[in-house]
């Protein structure tokens, strides 16, 4: 263990009194305010979007990274702007093509020690940044009309798993969600049909619905655009 490591789990343990504990999380709790507020201010004006989120890791030369490239072109050809974490990889892709294709290009970036500095792509005006995980996720799925997970690693499946729960639960409306890679994701859906649906019980059968798998560029943007077909549904150019 580094010596930072150290000394944090030792800052986090230290002895507080009581006041010093009240202060410091009343002071948090405005802080957690105005990333909410300055949040909702500014994307309550940018209008339909997809949220598409995968790894920070992958390299422009990456096949994954062209794919997302190459949805978030397409999203915004049928009228939908593009929502992504703001970093590089394939963030960075989705972005690229988002401004390629001349729609609205979103990115919440989140304050990290070791990563992460706002990609070139973004709209200028559309850059968010947060200090908290949980603030980011909550306008990730309050703005998006729907959900893409290309390949990524512990923050992509957090950010899949917590939007299914969401809609498994009804806490929000159902959108879709489609995971980009067969070839990426199909270990992760064999264990879940396997050891949560059939030996545990842990979900229903109906839940393997909330989600759709796809290789293509054009199965994910039409997944989308067939899901609000079927309401009558479209957004606004």
């Amino acid at each position: 263990m580094t010596q930072d490591k150290e000394e944090k789990i030792r800052k986090a343990f230290a002895q507080k009194d009581w006041n010093n504990v009240k202060a410091s999380d009343s002071w948090q709790i405005f802080k957690i305010m105005s990333e909410f507020v300055n949040g909702f201010e500014k994307m309550q004006q940018i209008g339909p979007c997809v949220s598409i989120f995968g790894s920070a890791r992958t390299k422009p030369d990456n096949k994954y990274y062209i794919l997302a490239e190459e949805i978030a072109y397409k999203l915004t050809q049928q009228g939908y702007g593009v929502i992504t974490g703001g970093g590089p990889g394939i963030m960075e892709a989705a972005n690229k093509g988002a401004k390629r294709g001349k729609g609205n290009s979103v990115g919440l970036n989140i304050d990290l020690p070791f990563e992460q500095k706002p990609n070139e792509y973004i709209d200028r005006d559309k850059s968010i940044d947060f200090n908290y995980f949980f603030v980011r996720k909550t306008i990730f799925l309050k703005y998006s009309q729907g959900f893409i997970g290309m390949p990524g690693g512990f923050g992509t499946i957090d950010e899949l798993f917590e939007s299914l729960t969401l809609v498994q639960t009804n806490k929000i409306a159902e959108f879709p969600v489609v995971l980009v890679g067969r070839e990426y994701w199909t270990g992760l859906i064999a264990w879940i049909k396997k050891t949560m649906l059939h030996e545990e019980h842990n979900i229903n059968e109906e839940d393997l619905e909330l989600f759709k798998i796809v290789d293509t560029a054009d199965e994910a943007v039409k997944h989308i655009v067939d899901f609000y077909s079927k309401y009558m549904l479209k957004p606004n150019f």
